[in-house]
């Protein structure tokens, strides 16, 4: 019997899951490549004062993405990396996630120009999320980061320090989530504050928890990686990316490694 194709209802086609993304780290401090225990500045190890050369190496290994930090700027406001991606914008393939001190259109605009593909926006997104809200809404989804550092309470409730996270700003990471998502936020960089640079791995549950609530957000894990089976397991918790900072820095997996598995 045959069957007249224009008498059926359309097939829903499921939208196409993001390819998981492995972000390179590289924080930048003085003009040398540094990275913070927990965000203190005084726990501070060096690993280059090249990192131009660090980043090369990145592309040259085959990363498509880097996650790049102004720490000057993330303590003291004014992003100051602008040539720095302009550099490696015209000199690689890579797209470049990065942000630090973001306090205004301005930043953001000027960060864009530069070449960036992604604006990462952390402290001031909790601060003032209506602000980062319109500029959500400005720049586009694919252009701005929101950045959720987070630490456990002694209830059990993910709370959102700022200022270094040494201040409570009164929010819950489930509700501010929840409302950037409702917003159209596509990109999500989650860090438990307990576990950056530590390398104690990431927590998988954390990112389980954000994937529960808030299941549109493609969520970046970040902080703990110690070994390569922390990528697989966080892609497997439902993040769309992870950020490798520390471990890669240290050699303990090498970037190729991570590509592959």
């Amino acid at each position: 019997m045959s069957v007249d194709a224009s008498t059926l209802a359309p097939t829903a086609v499921p939208a196409p899951s993001p390819a998981f993304q492995r972000y390179p780290a590289i924080d930048v401090r003085g003009g040398r490549v540094v990275r913070l225990a927990q965000g203190d500045y005084a726990r501070e190890t060096r690993y280059g004062d090249d990192p131009q050369a660090i980043i090369r190496g990145y592309a040259a290994q085959g990363a498509n993405w880097l996650h790049l930090v102004d720490l000057d700027a993330a303590r003291e406001g004014g992003y100051t990396l602008a040539a720095l991606v302009g550099d490696i914008v015209a000199t690689t393939s890579l797209r470049v996630q990065t942000g630090g001190g973001v306090r205004s259109r301005d930043d953001v605009a000027k960060i864009l120009d530069a070449g960036a593909a992604r604006v990462v926006i952390g402290s001031l997104a909790v601060r003032e999320p209506a602000t980062v809200l319109a500029w959500l809404h400005e720049f586009g989804g694919e252009r701005i980061t929101v950045a959720l550092d987070t630490r456990r309470d002694e209830a059990g409730i993910w709370q959102l320090p700022v200022h270094g996270w040494t201040e409570s700003a009164g929010e819950e990471l489930t509700a501010m989530a929840r409302r950037y998502a409702d917003a159209g936020l596509i990109h999500l960089l989650c860090t438990d504050i307990a576990r950056d640079g530590m390398l104690a791995g990431p927590n998988l549950d954390l990112y389980a928890l954000l994937r529960d609530i808030a299941p549109g957000l493609q969520v970046q894990a970040s902080g703990g990686v110690r070994a390569l089976e922390d990528v697989p397991a966080a892609r497997a918790a439902g993040c769309a990316g992870i950020v490798l900072g520390r471990a890669l820095l240290e050699g303990r997996f090498s970037l190729p490694e991570a590509l592959a598995c």
